[in-house]
């Protein structure tokens, strides 16, 4: 049996919100994919390869080129929905952000996500799996 991201609730998102850059964040990698609500789908983009404060210029790089209207995250729990240490970590991601790009940043449930990205043959696991975040949050959009 596949495992299958959890199922995202509909999602009230101003529609003045088209673009959304959506992060798979990992201590050491960080998957990247942009999307736009018209099309209700999403590109990856190379993954950060970097740790802590040194991913931020990368991260800050991207949002300049996509410039988009607001960010996606997906954050990790564990099956039966409990939270643990990596999901505070990238709910504390989130926030930062939130703080350093004034962009709205929106949280889907990532569960299984990298593992449907493999499952589906993706050839950059990270990418894969935060094009799986974003095109699960778009589709969840009202």
């Amino acid at each position: 049996m596949s495992a299958m991201p959890a199922q995202t609730p509909q999602v009230q998102v101003p529609t003045q919100y088209q673009s959304f850059l959506a992060f798979d964040f990992g201590i050491k990698r960080t998957g990247v994919a942009v999307g736009n609500r018209l099309m209700r789908t999403a590109q990856g983009l190379a993954t950060i390869k970097a740790e802590g404060d040194a991913r931020w210029p990368l991260i800050a790089a991207r949002i300049k080129e996509w410039q988009p209207d607001a960010i996606v995250i997906g954050v990790p729990y564990y099956q039966d929905g409990a939270s643990h240490d990596n999901t505070r970590r990238a709910q504390k991601f989130g926030r930062q952000l939130h703080a350093r790009f004034a962009l709205p940043v929106f949280e889907v449930d990532e569960r299984y996500s990298t593992t449907a990205a493999i499952e589906m043959g993706a050839k950059d696991p990270d990418a894969g799996a935060a094009c799986i975040i974003l095109e699960q949050f778009l589709r969840s959009l009202s």
